[in-house]
């Protein structure tokens, strides 16, 4: 007989609402890996539990959720992973107009979008509204661009610049916007679950009804250069 345990928080998937003034918080799901513990056991004896891959052929139901639960916590890339080469595609950055096909919320698409050291400097009606799901931003230029209802679910977006970009509705789920500069930016009803902020510049930030997970205010909160103004709508303590 094989067995799965996963634990898992009785309230994992609720969600908690405040203030209009202030960020919707999501109840977090635990920060790291669930911990997946198999059990097999032959008639008549002692289950016996394992942390390695199951061995037994009743437990290949175990291994296969075990895929699904790693594949379903995936982070975002983290800043010290290797990138694939720079595109050498010739109008690469110009995909930024047409976005994903296929990408949505899990990062899926048709084809990476590569806009590694683009400029899309005041653009303000290109790239509303796309899904750059995945898309590769660092070191690119997005300042006083209009990225109002945007999906860059997944984007890697370290050491890019975004001042004074308009993130209004977007939905930036586990973006990674390390040391990326975000002055000015405006959050107003955007989708921050997930995204690490590590040594970003958020001075003059606005945050008015963004939607953000416990865990990842409290990592949010940490970062010294929110203003006042930035901290009292996050509801930093």
């Amino acid at each position: 007989m094989a067995a799965l345990s996963i634990p898992l928080s009785q309230n994992g998937f609720s969600r908690s609402f405040y203030s209009a003034k202030r960020p919707q918080l999501i109840s977090p799901l635990a920060p790291s890996l669930a911990p997946i513990t198999c059990r097999a056991a032959v008639d008549g004896a002692e289950p016996k539990e394992s942390l390695s891959p199951c061995k037994h052929i009743g437990t290949v139901a175990c291994g296969l959720l075990a895929v699904w639960t790693l594949t379903n916590t995936t982070p975002v890339i983290a800043a010290t992973q290797r990138l694939p080469p720079l595109s050498t595609e010739p109008n690469r950055c110009e995909r930024a107009f047409v976005g994903n096909t296929i990408g949505q919320a899990n990062g899926v698409y048709d084809k990476p979008i590569d806009l590694r050291f683009c400029d899309y400097t005041n653009d303000k009606s290109q790239l509303k509204g796309k899904s750059l799901a995945a898309a590769l931003m660092s070191e690119a230029k997005f300042d006083g661009a209009d990225l109002s209802e945007v999906v860059m679910s997944k984007a890697y977006a370290v050491g890019a610049s975004f001042k004074g970009v308009d993130f209004s509705n977007a939905v930036l789920d586990r973006v990674n916007f390390g040391k990326a500069n975000l002055q000015g930016a405006l959050f107003k009803n955007t989708v921050l679950s997930g995204s690490t902020f590590d040594d970003a510049q958020l001075q003059d930030a606005v945050f008015e009804d963004t939607i953000i997970g416990y865990i990842d205010l409290q990592k949010l909160c940490v970062n010294p250069t929110i203003s006042p103004e930035g901290r009292a709508e996050l509801g930093c303590r």
